[in-house]
């Protein structure tokens, strides 16, 4: 993975979503990206911002939305994306303004997708690495992605992988056996808050 992020670079991007989510929540505001901006943060760069509420104690889905493939910069994407993951994930009612305080963000900056060629498609198994790998499936006017924490911190192992890609995409789980299924794999930087508005660590996934 040639691209990186420092520590600091990590921290500004999920600051960067709670307050992006936080502006439109509260004043009904997209925010700007600021001029002082890291140089890293102007390349363009898929991203995903998940919310995940920790009001019970333990994570539970919010919101997650973003952008696939690098066409915006990363500043930008991570703004559009928590405002969309806030307020626009059709799996979930908008956020409440009071709700900022019971979640806790987490930003994946993606590397771009990389098609997947294989002669026989059970070999796709073969291919991705749970714990590395995030995927998306495309058939017909389909399309299904899950980011690499995912299957981590679900147990699946790689077909399940598959299948549940599937699932996602809204096609039979077996859909990836079929001829002119396309499967793409990325890798992902993640930078979470451990609580609510609180410190920012890397997340590191691995599935051992």
């Amino acid at each position: 993975m040639p691209f990186q992020l420092t520590q600091e670079e990590g921290e500004y991007i999920v600051k960067l979503a709670r307050k992006a989510a936080e502006t439109h929540l509260k004043k009904g505001a997209v925010m700007k990206v600021q001029s002082d901006v890291p140089s890293k943060l102007k390349e363009q760069c898929g991203v995903f911002v998940t919310i995940n509420s920790v009001k019970r104690k333990r994570h539970q889905l919010r919101g997650c939305i973003g952008f696939p493939h690098p066409t915006t910069p990363l500043a930008q994407a991570v703004i559009e994306s928590a405002i969309s993951s806030a307020s626009q994930d059709p799996r979930f009612s908008p956020m409440r303004a009071e709700e900022l305080d019971e979640v806790v963000f987490e930003v994946s900056v993606l590397t771009p997708p990389e098609s997947i060629e294989v002669e026989n498609p059970q070999d796709y198994c073969s291919q991705i690495k749970v714990g590395r790998h995030g995927l998306i499936v495309e058939r017909t006017y389909c399309s299904g992605l899950l980011l690499p924490q995912v299957p981590v911190e679900l147990g699946w192992d790689e077909e399940t992988f598959l299948c549940e890609c599937c699932v996602k995409a809204g096609l039979p789980p077996d859909s990836w056996l079929l001829k002119g299924t396309k499967v793409h794999r990325f890798e992902a930087i993640i930078f979470e808050e451990t609580s609510p508005n609180g410190e920012i660590k890397r997340k590191e996934i691995s599935n051992s």
